[in-house]
């Protein structure tokens, strides 16, 4: 991170680059066919925190080189992983998945558009993720590195597989083991792929990798957490999404499993493995180690 910077100005920075990407890299609100381009427009730049884009362009950090093509490479993950997150909101807010009617504060895509365009919403920006990946200005290694990470993180072993058990869990009563590889799968694959992303477009060894890969799960995790206890805690307002939805669908979370108390402490704990994981980064790796703070401390 620039030392000159402060952590909020690094995040909005960053966050502004993300914007950047997205308005550039996405299809023009106007080109045919228009419904289609302008609903993927409402549902990738409709807001959010953008954690995962700020994930890769932190792990990039940790790389000796600052070159073009690193530049090249960590634009393309931050719209990739950031696409394919927005393809995931839309489908899960679907009436087939969660039946959800807001998303950032604002109506989901099926309620802002309707359902038959919410699908190919979703198909359409999980392709052109994709689609800029493969065409990135940066070399081949490095390009089909980034592929297979996002589409192994994306499919049945990653986020679609363990929607597919959350999905297959409502009213049942899974374990912690259980609660933890649905957690893994369904939010932490992507979370840990923004890292993994980060490093494949800094040329990390492996032994840094498997670092990021230490600091990656425990994060993917404690996100997790902090969802199912905000979802407890918080008010629709203050999440953008409806409160107590895991509730009223009889899902089962950290918080239901294990308590509020118990959800929090664990919270806590992870994240502070995921800050010891970086400790062979030194200074380099000051982003990572905020930004674990600040998914952590959301709704403080």
């Amino acid at each position: 991170m620039n030392h000159a910077l402060s952590f909020e100005d690094w995040v909005r920075a960053h966050g502004q680059r993300t914007e950047l990407v997205l308005e550039s890299l996405l299809d023009a609100a106007n080109a045919n066919p228009v419904r289609l381009h302008a609903a993927m427009r409402y549902a990738a730049q409709g807001g959010g925190k953008r954690i995962r884009p700020l994930l890769v362009y932190a792990a990039g950090e940790l790389g000796d080189d600052s070159g073009e093509e690193k530049n090249n490479a960590l634009d393309s993950a931050a719209f990739a992983i950031e696409c394919i997150h927005a393809y995931s909101l839309v489908h899960d807010d679907l009436p087939c998945m969660d039946d959800d009617d807001l998303r950032r504060g604002r109506p989901t895509v099926h309620k802002a558009y309707d359902e038959a365009t919410a699908l190919l919403v979703g198909d359409a920006l999980q392709t052109r993720a994709f689609e800029v990946l493969a065409n990135t200005q940066c070399d081949g290694n490095t390009r089909l590195a980034m592929i297979s990470a996002l589409a192994s993180a994306s499919g049945s072993r990653g986020m679609a597989g363990g929607q597919a058990i959350d999905l297959e869990s409502v009213g049942k009563k899974l374990d912690l083991t259980g609660l933890k590889q649905m957690h893994a799968m369904k939010t932490g694959a992507l979370l840990s792929c923004s890292v993994q992303m980060g490093g494949i477009a800094a040329k990390l060894n492996a032994i840094q990798m498997q670092h990021l890969k230490n600091y990656s799960e425990a994060l993917g995790l404690a996100f997790q957490i902090v969802d199912d206890v905000l979802d407890v805690t918080a008010d629709s307002q203050t999440l953008g999404k409806t409160a107590g939805k895991d509730a009223a669908n009889d899902k089962p979370t950290y918080v239901t499993l294990m308590g509020l108390d118990y959800a929090k402490k664990a919270a806590t704990d992870l994240q502070e493995t995921a800050i010891a994981s970086l400790e062979s980064f030194g200074a380099k790796a000051q982003a990572l180690k905020d930004l674990a703070l600040l998914v952590v401390n959301r709704g403080k």
